[in-house]
């Protein structure tokens, strides 16, 4: 049976704006895909294996970074498909040009008997949070507004973590 937990993180940082990073999804099935389609850098939790250490782990599989920020808690959700997502958001400042993501392999064109290779990430960009809310999976929604609401209720001097 499949693990149906993941764990990931949710890059802030503050422009103007507050801005999050969100990913791509790699692959012919999101090629076209844009609205409702972008993610948090997420996965699964190996058997024993800590939720935030998997949250780092596959934030830098998936993008080639490794964010050394305090994590915030932005709890879990229940995605559509069923899987328990945890999530933690980290305030760093990254610059997705430098984007390098894993790769997975799959049958393509389906029945065809050929293996073609595809990144697991194939885009990642910051996004204010009103565009945040339009990019990302309805499923993951709530993370943003998590975060929204933890940070408003900071002072401007704060590091937007708690102490």
């Amino acid at each position: 049976m499949k693990n149906k937990t993941s764990a990931g993180l949710l890059l802030f940082h503050r422009r103007e704006v507050v801005e999050v990073l969100l990913v791509h999804p790699g692959g012919p099935f999101w090629q076209r895909k844009d609205d409702g389609a972008w993610m948090l850098p997420k996965g699964e939790v190996q058997d024993g294996e800590d939720l935030l250490a998997t949250a780092r782990r596959e934030f830098f599989e998936e993008t080639g970074h490794e964010p050394q920020g305090t994590a915030l808690s932005l709890g879990s959700l229940r995605q559509a498909g069923g899987k328990l997502v945890h999530a933690w958001a980290v305030e760093d400042d990254w610059d997705p040009q430098r984007l390098v993501s894993n790769t997975f392999e799959m049958e393509w064109p389906p029945k065809s008997g050929r293996t073609e290779t595809f990144p697991e990430v194939d885009a990642a960009t910051w996004f204010g949070l009103e565009a945040a809310r339009r990019k990302i999976l309805k499923s993951q929604a709530q993370f943003i507004d998590r975060l929204e609401k933890v940070l408003s209720g900071r002072d401007s001097g704060g590091t937007g973590l708690p102490g």
